[in-house]
């Protein structure tokens, strides 16, 4: 019997995604926490910029995976803000590649639906 991907599970899958793409960008990682709802995901250094905190969010919403919680997410940019770093989100679509209707499955295909990372 097919097992479906945890939420942790879909968590890491899009934090593998988004860490590869900001390894792409020249990024380095400083801290990385893949435990789900703890913030934030990533924590990047490059040389001549400032720290920047990028949150993660892995969601079945396909059409809007860039939507977040703004109350929480303006106590979060608050926080960065002391800590004189920025704020990126990256909101991944995770679905089963056969029909968005079925869960993604252990061993089967999936895809992401993935705009950008939002620079807040």
């Amino acid at each position: 019997m097919m097992q479906a991907l945890t939420d942790q599970e879909l968590h890491n899958l899009a934090m593998n995604f988004v860490g590869k793409k900001l390894q792409d960008m020249g990024y380095e990682f400083v801290a990385v926490n893949s435990q789900l709802k703890k913030h934030p995901q990533f924590v990047l250094f490059k040389k001549g910029e400032p720290t920047i905190f990028v949150l993660v969010k892995a969601t079945k919403n396909l059409q809007s995976p860039n939507e977040y919680d703004t109350i929480w997410m303006e106590t979060f940019i608050a926080h960065a803000k002391k800590m004189n770093a920025k704020v990126w989100y990256a909101g991944v679509g995770v679905a089963n590649a056969e029909s968005v209707d079925l869960p993604v499955f252990k061993g089967q295909p999936y895809y992401f639906a993935f705009d950008d990372i939002i620079k807040l």
